[in-house]
């Protein structure tokens, strides 16, 4: 299975504007001055400490990125005359800035509340240190530039293990869900399935805002799955670990009988599990995922059924090799009175 990467979406930038809605109540992060420069975008989602830029030196100013004034900052401000204060604030504010956060319940200088509404930038203050601070907008402005990717299927939470089934409209994605859902499962995402990727190897899926829990059954309609199951059977977002794709059987396709070569696809350049599950009638589907999801648990505790029984296959073999004269698989049968 190949992933275009036309398919893959980056978001380029956040305005101040939408920064503030997000972190308000959120981060309680206070706007001290008017909304000023609310338009201008944030297109780093690192943060910067202006120190060196204070102090004189813009050669490698990171003016693009948030400006973070913690206890330093200030402090060094505070030792400065107010013409000194206001060269060394004006070196900064005559870059296009997207926005000022003053951390650890410091007040702004008039200089700087000066500064600000001469060049139309906006200052917000919060209570919180600044490693607390930059620890909590890192997170969030991860993952609003993290790479997403779009996926049609229905993504499950089996035994702790997310899930995406996905194949051919109709071949019975959402009907696998439902039924895991019913088994005591939780469903995450059924049709429109969001991938985040959040660090260097994990993607998070979820739903879409509209969509929530509802699925679509065929023959049936749409459902409410939180309404009909309760709460116990959704959650807003999962890891993803394996991807099960659901295919008709088909006699020239290759099937894997032993387990022992994993398959993966490749997801914004993490490599995730790969499982290509034939159809044919009579075949339980729902009882296989929850295979899947246990055999997959097994060996991320270190026991894995297939070298397990390669391992002895290979002991067997050297052992009718060494005694040729047994002949039997079963050295003894207890009696059987039943």
């Amino acid at each position: 299975m190949k992933i275009s990467e036309k398919n893959i979406t980056r978001k380029e930038s956040i305005t101040v504007e939408l920064f503030h809605a997000k972190t308000k109540d959120r981060f309680n992060l206070k706007l001290i001055t008017p909304e000023w420069g609310f338009d201008r975008k944030i297109i780093d989602q690192n943060l910067h400490r202006p120190g060196l830029a204070l102090a004189g030196f813009v050669d490698l100013f990171s003016y693009n990125r948030i400006q973070v004034f913690g206890n330093t900052e200030m402090s060094y401000l505070d030792k400065l005359s107010k013409d000194e204060r206001i060269i060394a604030l004006e070196r900064i504010f005559q870059f296009d800035v997207p926005c000022f956060i003053i951390t650890d319940k410091n007040k702004p200088h008039e200089e700087m509340l000066t500064l600000a509404k001469k060049y139309g930038v906006s200052i917000f203050c919060t209570k919180d240190s600044t490693t607390k601070l930059v620890y909590l907008l890192t997170d969030l402005l991860d993952d609003h530039f993290a790479p997403q990717l779009v996926m049609h299927g229905s993504f499950v939470d089996v035994y702790g293990m997310g899930m995406l089934f996905i194949g051919k409209s109709g071949i019975g994605k959402s009907e696998v869900a439902l039924d895991l859902v019913e088994r005591g499962h939780r469903l995450v995402a059924d049709d429109v399935v969001i991938l985040t990727k959040k660090g260097e190897g994990i993607l998070m899926g979820s739903g879409t805002e509209l969509a929530k829990h509802f699925m679509e059954v065929r023959g049936i309609g749409i459902i409410d799955v939180k309404s009909m199951f309760g709460v116990r059977a959704i959650r807003y977002q999962k890891r993803l670990e394996v991807v099960i794709e659901l295919e008709f059987w088909d006699d020239k396709s290759e099937y894997t009988r032993t387990g022992l070569d994993n398959s993966t696809v490749n997801l914004m350049g993490v490599d995730i599990l790969y499982i290509k599950l034939p159809i044919v009638p009579g075949k339980n589907i729902t009882v296989i995922s929850e295979v899947i999801a246990l055999n997959y648990l097994l060996k991320h505790y270190g026991y894995d059924a297939a070298k397990v029984f390669q391992d002895n296959l290979t002991d067997k073999i050297k052992s009718k090799t060494k005694n040729k004269d047994l002949d039997r698989m079963v050295d003894y049968f207890e009696h059987d009175f039943e």
